[in-house]
């Protein structure tokens, strides 16, 4: 997939696990395990902007986009 998802990073630099961010943010943790996996085939604009309030951060600092190699 060409979009990195990188939750994971942003919650070791705030030094906060991921249950917790899932109990602020309103989502369950098994569904915050889909997204951070890169498994999410979609992510709502809602949950976007809850993860960017709770760990203070912009989407791009959670989202990245790689190009994909052709093979």
């Amino acid at each position: 997939m060409a979009i990195i998802i990188n939750v994971d990073v942003m919650l070791a630099k705030r030094k906060m696990r991921s249950n917790e961010l899932a109990d602020r943010i309103g989502i369950t943790t098994a569904n915050l395990s889909i997204l951070k996996t890169g498994k999410a085939k979609a992510i709502r604009f809602s949950t976007l902007e809850a993860i960017c309030a709770v760990l203070e951060c912009q989407p791009g600092d959670i989202m990245e986009y790689v190009k994909e190699t052709e093979g």
